[in-house]
């Protein structure tokens, strides 16, 4: 006689006092369940998020003035991102700006931009990238705390604009009252 793989249980029947307790347990477990419900998500920060401070719009780059010489055409703001840089709960904005050039590409400058707690006009605190150093930047953003870009530049003044040859990663984030530059992982030079 071959026996059974699974040997036989006497215990595998139902009876209706197994399904009274197991319709008693998925009851309890909605229950508690109800009772323990998280709060409700909103985009809102709690209340005496950033030290008392009073919601304020990150501030707009158009109305800003730029250190940027450009004669006579106009500065363009390229790109622009915002978030609370500096942990003070109030947004700063990042922007990419650089001369309206009717042709070629204009080195980028990147400018960090604040406005005082009664929410005044924009101005510039920091330069993270001067255009002087004729990089253009690609791949920006602002997340969690830090500005990433990636920059395109020239290894030597005999580099044609058209063609920039060096391509690095930079990212910068406040640290003891200023913008700190690191290198990302991943970036490279081409």
């Amino acid at each position: 006689m071959q026996h059974p793989a699974v040997p036989d249980l006497a215990h595998s029947h139902t009876r209706p006092i197994h399904w009274v307790a197991t319709a008693t347990a998925v009851a309890a477990v909605v229950a508690l369940s109800a009772v323990l419900q998280p709060d409700a998500a909103t985009a809102a920060q709690p209340a005496g998020h950033g030290r008392g401070t009073a919601h304020l719009a990150p501030p707009d780059p158009a109305t800003a003035a730029f250190p940027l010489e450009c004669g006579p055409v106009k500065a363009l703001v390229q790109k622009k991102a915002s978030g609370d840089l500096d942990g003070d709960g109030r947004p700063e904005t990042v922007a990419v700006v650089h001369c309206d050039a009717p042709m070629g590409t204009p080195p980028d400058g990147v400018y960090v931009l604040t406005r005082d707690a009664a929410g005044g006009k924009p101005r510039v605190v920091a330069t993270l990238v001067d255009p002087a150093d004729r990089r253009t930047v690609t791949d920006f953003s602002v997340r969690d705390g830090a500005v990433q870009a990636t920059l395109l530049g020239y290894s030597s003044p005999d580099v044609p604009s058209c063609c920039p040859d060096l391509k690095d990663g930079a990212k910068w984030q406040w640290k003891n009252g200023a913008f700190v530059r690191s290198t990302p992982a991943g970036a490279h030079a081409v």
